[in-house]
């Protein structure tokens, strides 16, 4: 084994270094278990998480904010999570929320209180103006190119942005002298009220409204570096981290500018936790059985017929955050492929398989076609991706209902053949399938 060795006790210690050198690398110590969409976002990554959490110590999120929505059903009862991690349903678990995430207060705080989240110093602060500055720049978009990029209008962007512009505030500004962080606070207000001459903000409000919240959230906050290496370095334990988002949203990878404004691919596992690439272990893609996305962008699958209303209207396909109907096509293995290249999943998750049982046939998209050409990656530009052909493969459907299933046994036949043809074209084994809602309904194959 190179890196570290496996004593008989389980725990890792230093192997040689190479070249001969008797000094001993350090000790890699717990390795963090990840959870990342592979599609357009709501393939059920939150699930998958709530199933792994069973026997977690800590759950992370590592970017985004409120505009994430992940669903969970456990006995019959539905939670939606926008902040927190999903595997908080677990009461043993300690949720930390990384320097990576950007919070709104308000908006958060009520189940901050109720699960005792741990909190990094380093979190950029989302404020009330952020989201209004969204909405403006949403509107701006329409008015001047006719078409907007259909945010959230949660603020994300914007305060991505003035994270960027190292004008933006963190929790650890909140919690250090609120003088100083009142008149930072004053000149980001009114560097927006100078962009955007419509905006109203109650400044003085929006202070007292902040200067409350130091003393409620204070015993949640720590310094995030330590607190992870900690965990990282300390007793053995599982540490679970939930991506928001997805590949095809990513900041960098994804299909620009119709994207989310941070990065939902495994790099920012590290720069959101705050932790180095050597304590990565386990990456898990989440593959809806279909493709979704919400808003505008290209979409070279999607299915604008009979097909697109009957997964829309079966997979009750709509956001968790915005209301909004996601757009529904055929599953693409040529994204899945391209998010597998970024990510280097270990195993898929394929969820939603129950909604494709009436269908007597299915299609799966394997190539892309751009003036007739094979070509052998997925597009950069949003021009040639809205000109592609997609390359489909043909199979034959199960028409039987699968949401009883509990084992790939019990699975219909061409459902399995279904299956076994992702992982074949992804070259990625499919260890889990989800028949259904519950937590009961995800089917282990190892």
């Amino acid at each position: 084994m190179s890196g570290s060795e496996m004593s008989e006790s389980g725990s890792q210690e230093p192997a040689a270094a190479p070249n001969g050198s008797s000094r001993p690398r350090p000790p890699v110590g717990n390795r963090v278990t990840v959870v990342l969409g592979a599609q357009w976002g709501d393939e059920g990554k939150g699930k998958v998480v709530d199933l792994l959490a069973q026997d977690a110590d800590m759950v992370c999120r590592c970017q985004g904010g409120n505009n994430a929505g992940h669903t969970v059903v456990v006995d019959s009862v539905e939670y939606d999570f926008h902040l927190l991690p999903s595997g908080i349903i677990n009461p043993k678990v300690t949720a930390f929320i990384g320097n990576g995430v950007v919070i709104h207060l308000p908006g958060s705080t009520p189940g901050l209180f109720l699960f005792m989240c741990e909190c990094m110093h380093g979190k950029k602060k989302l404020f009330d103006f952020h989201q209004a500055v969204d909405g403006v720049q949403e509107q701006q978009r329409q008015e001047q190119a006719g078409k907007n990029l259909g945010t959230t209008k949660k603020g994300i962007g914007p305060v991505y942005s003035a994270k960027a512009a190292r004008s933006g505030l963190r929790i650890c500004d909140l919690l250090a002298d609120f003088t100083q962080f009142s008149e930072r606070y004053k000149v980001l207000a009114q560097q927006y009220k100078g962009m955007y001459p419509t905006l109203v903000i109650d400044i003085e409000g929006e202070l007292d409204k902040l200067k409350d919240y130091v003393e409620r959230i204070k015993p949640m906050v720590r310094d995030g570096v330590h607190y992870m290496y900690e965990a990282l370095h300390g007793p053995p334990k599982k540490i679970l981290v939930e991506g928001a988002n997805a590949a095809l949203l990513d900041i960098d990878f994804g299909t620009y500018p119709f994207v989310t404004s941070s990065n939902c691919t495994v790099g920012g596992v590290c720069t959101g936790l705050g932790m180095p690439p050597q304590n990565v272990g386990e990456v898990y893609g989440v593959v809806k059985a279909y493709t979704t996305r919400v808003g505008i962008g290209a979409f070279p699958s999607e299915q604008s017929n009979d097909i697109g209303q009957l997964l829309q209207t079966r997979g009750k396909e709509v956001g968790v955050t915005t209301g909004r109907k996601r757009r529904c096509g055929w599953l693409d293995l040529v994204l899945i492929k391209y998010a597998h290249m970024i990510n280097g999943f270990t195993a898929l998750a394929l969820t939603k398989l129950d909604i494709l049982d009436v269908l007597a046939e299915i299609k799966v998209g394997v190539a892309y076609k751009v003036d007739n050409q094979t070509i052998p990656h997925f597009p950069a530009n949003q021009e040639v991706l809205h000109r592609v052909e997609v390359q489909y493969e043909t199979l034959p459907g199960w028409n039987s209902d699968t949401s009883a299933a509990r084992s790939f046994d019990e699975l219909p036949e061409n459902a399995q053949k279904y299956v076994r043809f992702v992982e074949e074209h992804v070259g990625v084994p499919v260890k889990w399938i989800g028949v259904g809602k519950s937590r009961e309904s995800m089917i282990q194959l190892f």
